[in-house]
């Protein structure tokens, strides 16, 4: 017999943490499901018992130091499209505007751990310059501000950010900003909001 996954909702949008209980009881049973509307919540709650925890991506940055521990077995809620080359490369997430089909698809993932290996190889592709560039991208930096600060010319600017997109698959700054925080790169503390 199956052991119940432990689960925790943190999500101040009441519908939203209900579809989601309702999706996940439906679709992954046995589970049991614990609803907290803020951090603090579950902080007060003392239970750190859960095998996985969801929540909005603003709670993920806030509380980085909690969630980076258990990015594995995190699943951050964004208002996004699916698309390519988005967050879903780097981590688990639950697209809320996409099809009933593409969320089951991203709870799989989640459960059977199919993410784990994709962000760990990327990292390794990134040279030590392209880190560093990658770090000040998502500080909001401009490209010109970039070359200022490493000392090297706009076109190598661009030609480490055209590195850094084909070898994440990530094109968007939201989702550069999500495999930086996942992986160690920055902290949430590093970004300018």
């Amino acid at each position: 017999m199956h052991r119940n996954k432990q689960i925790a909702i943190i999500l101040p949008d009441t519908l939203q943490s209900i579809g989601l209980q309702s999706m996940l009881t439906d679709y992954f049973p046995p589970v049991e499901i614990s609803h907290y509307p803020t951090f603090e919540a579950l902080s007060a709650s003392g239970n750190d018992t859960f095998d996985y925890y969801f929540t909005n991506a603003a709670s993920f940055v806030l509380y980085a130091d909690f969630f980076l521990p258990r990015r594995s077995k995190t699943m951050i809620l964004i208002d996004g499209v699916e698309s390519e080359g988005g967050v879903s490369a780097t981590t688990n997430h639950i697209t809320i505007k996409a099809s009933q089909e593409i969320i089951i698809e991203q709870l799989e993932q989640l459960f059977t751990g199919d993410n784990n290996s994709i962000s760990s190889e990327s990292n390794k592709e990134l040279s030590t310059r392209e880190t560093d560039v990658l770090q000040l991208i998502v500080k909001g930096s401009t490209n010109k501000e970039i070359a200022d600060k490493l000392n090297i010319s706009l076109n190598t600017v661009l030609s480490h950010r055209k590195n850094i997109t084909t070898k994440l698959g990530i094109k968007t700054v939201s989702g550069l900003t999500f495999y930086a925080i996942m992986n160690g790169i920055i902290s949430g503390d590093d970004i300018e909001l």
